[in-house]
């Protein structure tokens, strides 16, 4: 007999073929069994198939079915069993084999749609004929083939989309636990593709919180799986993919390579992010807050590589005359003993120094006032009224405007199509 490496847990079904049910177990040798059959088939499980297991399984339980010729009462019974047992046994997905030789048809369905989350393998003894493949079992006077199939190589590519949706959506985090989940579940051919595709997700949800040098060193790991997924005859649209992942990895290893203490590309970062949270998160509040830090940060390059000035940290005498006195008045930190200057104080001090980044802020101030007004009356601002959608937009065009930034040069988070 055939002899498979042991598996974690078994589900069989038994109407009254005990010996093929035999052979499965000693084939499959399981470390859980659960059997899914009829009150009329448990005694063939103590007389018939209990003394011929050559391993007892460290657990084993039985799931019984009313009628095991219709699919809607088969399907109820195990539908509500089979999860809290799997649960019980600490059975994860891929964990689980199925083996419907000798079902019923209503059996067959009924269990395969109800242990479909966990299962990574089906399998069948079935009356040998010349079309079929798998491996040839003599079982008494019957000759068999032993076939299998893992129904998640072709389902996974339905979750796979699904998985793909849920990343176009900003939801990095879930969109790497789907693939994740599709990774335990497929074949082994198939199981690098889903890795990368976790690892992608969990790359970009770094960079959605930010944390730059996690997800560069995770996305220049992610391009090369990629590439290789690619060359074994990936899903269409792989490349592209991959081409906007090795773009978006060199616009952070710019970022977290830049020794100075005040980065720009942190800026472009912030810009873009706001877009995104605006137009894929369409979360305005979370977006007109890293609008204005884009804003902010736009202004701090300019004091600190033009003009040495930290805004964080200036020295009143750094500053225009006219600004110097409301700086040691009012911009005093009360945490850190530092001068600190807020948003308009920095474009005014670059307007006052001759700077063309301030006096295009003076010069677009009065369409920025009133955004700036409803950022601060925000839940997330300072008040209690929604930011509305437009609002942020307005202003994101008016800051884009004012940075001159060309929005190409902004890095994108590629669309998932695969």
């Amino acid at each position: 007999m055939a002899q498979d490496q042991p598996i974690k847990t078994l589900v069989i079904t038994l109407v009254d073929d005990t010996v093929s049910a035999v052979y499965s177990i000693n084939r499959l040798n399981p470390d859980t069994l659960c059997f899914v059959l009829s009150e009329g088939s448990k005694a063939l499980v103590e007389s018939e198939v209990q003394p011929k297991i050559q391993q007892m399984p460290r657990r084993w339980d039985w799931i019984v079915i009313a009628d095991a010729t219709e699919f809607p009462s088969t399907y109820r019974t195990i539908a509500r069993t089979l999860p809290d047992l799997l649960r019980t046994w600490e059975i994860q997905p891929g964990e689980l084999v199925v083996d419907l030789s000798g079902a019923t048809a209503a059996m067959a369905g009924a269990l395969t749609l109800a242990a479909l989350p966990w299962t990574s393998r089906v399998v069948e003894l079935t009356q040998a004929r010349e079309d079929l493949e798998g491996d040839r079992v003599e079982l008494g006077q019957k000759t068999l083939i032993w076939t299998q199939t893992n129904p998640w190589d072709e389902r996974g590519a339905v979750s796979r989309r699904e998985g793909c949706e849920v990343f176009n959506r900003g939801l990095f985090h879930a969109a790497a636990k789907m693939f994740h989940d599709i990774e335990l579940l497929v074949s082994g051919g198939q199981k690098p593709l889903y890795r990368a595709l976790s690892d992608l997700a969990e790359g970009y949800e770094l960079w959605e919180r930010f944390h730059y040098r996690q997800a560069w060193d995770k996305l220049k790991t992610v391009t090369k799986a990629l590439e290789m997924a690619s060359l074994w005859g990936g899903p269409p649209g792989l490349k592209a993919i991959v081409s906007a992942t090795k773009a978006n990895a060199g616009f952070l290893e710019k970022l977290v390579l830049d020794p100075a203490e005040v980065k720009e590309f942190v800026s472009l970062d912030l810009l873009a992010h706001a877009h995104r949270r605006l137009l894929g998160g369409r979360d305005p509040e979370a977006a007109m807050i890293a609008l204005v830090r884009a804003l902010e940060a736009f202004a701090q390059v300019r004091l600190y590589k033009s003009h040495k000035i930290k805004s964080w940290d200036v020295s009143p005498g750094q500053l225009p005359q006219a600004l110097q006195e409301i700086c040691r008045t009012c911009y005093l930190e009360d945490i850190d003993g530092k001068y600190k200057l807020p948003l308009q104080a920095q474009f005014r001090a670059l307007a006052g120094l001759g700077d063309q980044l301030g006096q295009a802020f003076l010069r677009e101030w009065p369409k920025m006032k009133p955004l700036l007004d409803a950022a601060n009356h925000a839940v997330l601002g300072h008040g209690f009224e929604p930011i509305k959608s437009e609002r942020v937009q307005q202003l994101y065009d008016v800051v884009v405007k004012l940075s001159g930034v060309n929005e190409t040069s902004l890095p994108k988070f590629p669309v998932l199509n695969l």
